[in-house]
């Protein structure tokens, strides 16, 4: 360690304001603020690689960027010196701080160029950086493909959905409804008192659903002799379909990824009990869909906290179809929900994988052989 350096971001690092987007006309260069990606603009207002680091709004948000761009007045950017810095190991490094604990605002969470400049990097020889940040962009990469790959699959479910029951509505299906084919059941009513910090039973709230997925990472837990006196019943398993059915996110469906995790399901959580193998991801689709989120959002009582019934989501319109139709419909979105469920526990593994040596590498307890 003894070659390692110790510098202040400022050392490596000249960080830039963005700059206003609304005078441009639209083109090809990514725009990004502390959200995102906000829109495409005619021309970059940075070319080289860099980091972007938010100025208000999100202050964890933090990018790399290696094509030419443009930053708002709510992003920073920043020109490295690459005689000293790698700029994705600078990226790495800078994602193992919390800057929303560096906050200066009040109103909005706002980063300052002189706090900036102020933080600690500490900085291996150049040919180590490349290695470091070659390990870690190789899980990153693969990572992302498996994300990518999930979204083609879930496209074409979409598409074939979308083919039997909309496109061909022209047969003017009979109306049904979602009961026909999946049944919800709600989650169990453990009480505040038994949640505890840590263990091997993890209970999955509203709060675990998330872009699609269930996080059974960052879970509550209850002790073994409670998940004794549980039913068996409110326990989840690998590919099982959650939904929320209160709150603000109403309606937010995920997916459970392959896992050999004790999960059990709380109250205001439903699960999705298919009738026919498979039929839980057709539920799912229309769930998920413009017409079903419609119908949840309209169904839905209470003004402060809306809520939704089990037989309220069961008597969501579905057409009513023959039983030969529905078992061929599910093995086909079933077959391609096999591969979503594989990836998104690929995605998991590796994601835990980054995420435990990322701050090792930093540190330099783990070496990178060059």
């Amino acid at each position: 360690m003894s070659e390692w350096k110790e510098y202040k971001l400022g050392d490596v690092a000249e960080v830039k304001y963005g700059k206003a987007h609304q005078p441009l006309a639209d083109g090809k260069i990514p725009a990004y603020g502390s959200g995102g990606l906000m829109r495409y603009v005619e021309r970059a207002l940075y070319e080289d690689e860099s980091i972007l680091i938010p100025r208000k709004g999100t202050l964890n948000n933090v990018m790399y960027k290696s094509e030419p761009f443009w930053t708002v007045d709510t992003m920073f950017y920043t020109r490295l010196n690459k005689q000293i810095i790698v700029p994705k190991y600078l990226f790495y490094q800078l994602s193992t701080i919390d800057f929303a604990n560096m906050n200066v605002g009040s109103a909005v969470p706002s980063m300052t160029v002189p706090v900036l400049n102020d933080i600690d990097i500490t900085v291996p020889p150049l040919p180590e950086q490349t290695a470091i940040a070659s390990v870690l962009s190789s899980l990153d990469n693969k990572i992302d493909l498996l994300h990518r790959q999930n979204a083609t699959l879930e496209k074409m479910a979409e598409t074939l959905f979308r083919q039997w029951f909309v496109e061909e509505a022209k047969e003017e299906w009979e109306n049904g409804k979602l009961g026909d084919i999946a049944a919800v059941q709600n989650g169990f009513a453990f009480k505040s008192k038994e949640f505890k910090t840590n263990g091997t039973n993890r209970v999955i709230k509203i709060k675990n659903i998330s872009g699609g997925i269930i996080d059974i990472e960052n879970t509550d837990y209850i002790e073994n002799d409670v998940a004794e006196k549980t039913q068996e019943r409110f326990k989840i398993i690998t590919g099982d379909i959650l939904i929320a059915m209160t709150g603000a996110e109403i309606g937010k469906l995920g997916i459970v990824p392959k896992t050999i995790q004790n999960l059990w399901l709380n109250q205001r959580v439903g699960l999705l009990k298919e009738k026919y193998k498979g039929s839980k991801y057709l539920a799912y689709l229309q769930l998920k869909s413009e017409f079903g989120q419609d119908y949840i959002e309209n169904t839905a009582t209470g003004s402060a906290q809306p809520n939704i019934s089990g037989n309220a989501i069961e008597n969501c319109e579905f057409p009513k179809i023959t039983e030969e139709k529905i078992k061929k419909y599910s093995l086909q979105i079933g077959e391609l929900y096999d591969k979503v469920i594989f990836n998104l526990g690929q995605i998991r593994t590796l994601t835990a994988l980054r995420d435990t040596l990322l701050p090792k590498l930093m540190s330099g307890e783990i070496r990178v052989e060059m």
